[in-house]
């Protein structure tokens, strides 16, 4: 199992390497002390396993997360020195948190966990989009939506995604380049996304009335709607308040 230590202190980055390097199934192929190294690091030697501190100057650990290179994504461990009440603050899914300084013990139930999910990209991707929607309290919330294309998940910044499509048993990610498969149901997907940015347009279509470029009306309650990409939607008679909504402003 391969790892990366991501830390700004190299005493810390020390510490975690002579712990790790107990473990004969974990080889740390380098170390990064901030955030934009990490994400170059992790592009580049494609880790299992990232042991990734959340305080760092510029790039915080939450900030690596949601902009983590697809699509094979790693594994995160999340390392901090807050106590456990800030911990409790972030739970959020991730394989496991580590209170600095790290024991044995804690260490070894982390690499347990971590290698546990080799293999199983949902999950670890499910873990990514957790951890990449935590916040402290007070922050602003960056939300994310887990697409597949074949044996690849990529973890995707929702104001990128311009629909969701349903086809049968299918629900399609549409972005302005491609589009990648859902790992949950359209009805699923629009409980979680709430809010007023995404806006049912049809049982089989939600979009980002962000990307809406044009809407032309067919009837007087029917509509096609066109977005940023071209692709043109039909607005259903049940869904068409939806768009009246919109005009308004």
């Amino acid at each position: 199992m391969k790892a990366l230590i991501v830390d700004d202190e190299p005493i810390a980055r020390h510490v975690l390497r002579e712990g790790l390097e107990l473990f004969p199934e974990v080889q740390v192929v380098d170390e990064a002390a901030d955030g934009k190294e990490a994400l170059q690091k992790i592009a580049r030697l494609q880790p299992d396993v990232v042991f990734l501190d959340l305080q760092m100057p510029a790039m915080s650990g939450f900030e690596v997360v949601r902009n983590l290179p697809g699509p094979n994504l790693p594994i995160v461990v999340i390392v901090t020195a807050f106590d456990q009440h800030a911990i409790e603050a972030f739970e959020a899914g991730a394989v496991d948190y580590l209170l600095k300084p790290v024991s044995e013990a804690r260490l070894r139930k982390a690499v347990e966990r971590a290698s546990g999910l080799l293999g199983r990209p949902v999950e670890i991707a499910a873990y990514a989009d957790k951890i990449a929607s935590a916040q402290p309290p007070g922050s602003p919330r960056s939300r994310k939506v887990i697409g597949r294309s074949g044996e690849e998940y990529f973890l995707l910044d929702l104001d990128d995604v311009l629909a969701f499509q349903a086809e049968g048993e299918l629900v399609w990610i549409v972005t302005s380049k491609q589009r990648l498969l859902a790992t949950q149901s359209l009805r699923s997907i629009g409980e979680r996304l709430g809010g007023d940015q995404f806006q049912r347009v049809h049982r089989n279509a939600i979009v980002n009335i962000n990307h809406i470029r044009k809407m032309s009306a067919l009837s007087s309650q029917r509509w096609m709607i066109t977005l940023s990409n071209a692709l043109q939607l039909v607005v259903s008679k049940r869904q068409a308040h939806n768009i009246r909504q919109i005009l308004r402003w």
